[in-house]
């Protein structure tokens, strides 16, 4: 008697993450870090409300509907990733002189800018111009991939200076804004490495048109698409979980700073007890 379990492990990594960004908003409401985050935490909700919507409605709208919610989406969650950097790096060097800011702004985004340059191709301007609904559509496609791209980059360059000189500053070890960058760097990190994989893969095999031709190297090929997917959710799930525990935590003097706050401004005045008696 074979038995038999209903749940592939792409259904059983969607479960937890989406159960894992359910709980980690709930950490951000409850331990009081949204208003400290709040594009982080706008960042949480954008993703579980992608992946809750594709997960609903794929297949039940209209293809050309379907698509349109999906690049949408996604051009909004790059948006929010690129003002999460911005968040990030404003907790991590708030004492740093304006002109630091700018210059590091400045090579930062410069250094996005040459990854976008060489980094994927570039349609021709004829066919983003070209006045249709699916020109239109492979317009906000780009604009959806190249700010994804550009996210991933800055979000590791921005982590990675955090790492290396936020103790300097406000971002020491264990503070919330460094264990925030930790986690997005590496979910950008295999992000890229994931995608950079699947791209070779899929250029090599076009590029052999044995492999192309063969049904069963292509059902090969879409296997190993899946492991890849499911690797990188795997990762993200253990990330959720690095964010969940270390946010839930106080940052290390905020208990002893709350305390000291609250011996200095006691609920009940003296004044008051004194009238009272």
């Amino acid at each position: 008697m074979h038995f038999h379990f209903p749940f592939t492990a792409g259904d059983i990594l969607w479960t937890l993450t989406f159960a894992g960004l359910l709980v980690l908003l709930v950490v951000l409401l409850g331990r009081d870090r949204m208003a400290r985050f709040p594009w982080f935490t706008t960042g949480v909700v954008v993703l579980a409300l992608r992946i809750l919507t594709i997960r609903l409605l794929v297949r039940r709208l209209p293809e050309m509907t379907m698509e349109t919610i999906i690049i949408v989406m996604a051009d909004i969650a790059g948006v929010v990733g690129l003002l999460v950097v911005i968040e990030l790096a404003r907790h991590a060097f708030a004492g740093v002189r304006r002109y630091a800011w700018v210059v590091g702004a400045l090579v930062l985004m410069a250094l996005g800018v040459v990854v976008l340059k060489f980094y994927g191709p570039w349609p021709s301007w004829s066919t983003l111009t070209a006045k249709s609904t699916v020109s239109t559509l492979r317009l906000l496609q780009l604009i959806a991939q190249k700010t994804t791209l550009l996210a991933d980059v800055e979000t590791i360059a921005v982590g990675l200076l955090i790492v290396l000189l936020g103790s300097r500053f406000r971002a020491g070890w264990r503070s919330h804004t460094q264990q925030i960058a930790i986690g997005l760097s590496t979910a950008s990190i295999s992000q890229l490495v994931i995608q950079g994989l699947w791209q070779n893969i899929v250029r090599t095999a076009i590029a052999n048109p044995a492999i192309s031709q063969s049904m069963t190297d292509r059902t090969r090929i879409i296997g190993l698409g899946e492991k890849l997917s499911n690797t990188n959710s795997t990762i993200y799930v253990a990330i959720l979980i690095w964010w969940i525990v270390c946010l839930w935590r106080d940052e290390p003097g905020q208990t002893r700073a709350e305390e000291a706050e609250s011996v200095a401004s006691p609920a009940t005045p003296v004044a008051d007890i004194r009238e009272v008696e």
